[in-house]
């Protein structure tokens, strides 16, 4: 065993991978900084003044996390002050080397209706929306590199932000009788968060046109069958259906944390490797020819 947990280390450390893509996936590293006009410390003063909800974080022996979205008075909607304990709670399970996968689920039965439309509001200018925007993608671009096989649990309502993010998870589970959405186009906006990409990655691009433009409502049937979900619990029950993600999520974790965080990190640095061979191929006009 230790010898497996040796080997696991040692992959980590002699990745193969070119120095671009080492540096796009080490931990902690944001999409946007000051060279893009993003301030962060500014950003998260402005979120301050917005409380409301909380985002809490339970740590199992077994090395799976639980993440719960908490504001159930309004949806589990992200205030500004939950945006903000997202980020602390993501940079807390960074540092978590015993953790193996995590479950994100929503409270009172109801996963996540997006973002505070009070707050949204109230931040006053398109550029303060801009940077609300730039932030939670750099928070949910670290919590996609997490070493964690990350789980959405959707119960109730997945809309607009709520539906984005599940879309960051690694898998998604529904019970019987929730619903994802992505409302966005109903409110005049596009997705703002990363969840357009992110949605064609795990359902195609003539899916996800869909998806989008007639602001589907996907329920478990339909979302297991276009690819959007991994599978739909028996249970409705808050507590029986956390039960059965565990179950469903111990399937993949087994073995020690060293091999999973491995593995996780392995098929991330994939995926970025992939990539970049689609942005570096040559633009074709009609013809065929390179323009």
């Amino acid at each position: 065993m230790e010898l497996k947990q040796e080997m696991a280390r040692s992959l980590l450390k002699t990745s193969s991978l070119s120095v671009r893509t080492k540096l796009l996936h080490q931990t902690g590293l944001s999409l946007y900084n000051t060279s893009h006009g993003f301030h962060e410390e500014e950003v998260k003063k402005k979120l301050e003044q917005f409380p409301g909800g909380s985002i809490d974080l339970q740590k199992e022996d077994s090395g799976i996390g639980i993440l719960t979205l908490n504001n159930p008075s309004k949806m589990n909607a992200f205030s500004g002050v939950m945006i903000l304990q997202l980020l602390e709670k993501v940079i807390e399970l960074e540092s978590w080397t015993e953790g193996k996968g995590l479950i994100v689920r929503g409270a009172k039965n109801t996963f996540s209706s997006g973002s505070d439309l009070n707050a949204v509001k109230a931040l006053g200018t398109p550029e303060d929306g801009m940077t609300l925007c730039m932030f939670m993608q750099n928070t949910l671009t670290r919590f996609m590199r997490l070493p964690l096989i990350s789980v959405a649990l959707v119960q109730g309502w997945a809309l607009g932000g709520g539906a984005e993010f599940t879309t960051a998870c690694d898998f998604r589970l529904m019970t019987p009788e929730s619903e994802i959405r992505f409302v966005h186009k109903e409110m005049g906006i596009i997705p703002s968060w990363g969840g357009a990409t992110r949605l064609v990655e795990i359902i195609g691009s003539r899916q996800a046109l869909k998806v989008l433009s007639g602001a589907l409502k996907l329920d478990s049937k339909k979302a297991l069958n276009i690819g959007m979900v991994d599978e739909v619990l028996q249970s409705s029950d808050e507590t029986e259906c956390l039960e059965e993600a565990q179950e469903w999520l111990k399937q993949f974790i087994k073995g020690p944390p060293e091999v999973i965080r491995a593995l996780k990190k392995s098929v991330s640095s994939g995926k970025v490797q992939n990539d970049g061979k689609l942005l570096k191929r040559p633009y074709l006009n009609r013809k065929g020819s390179n323009a």
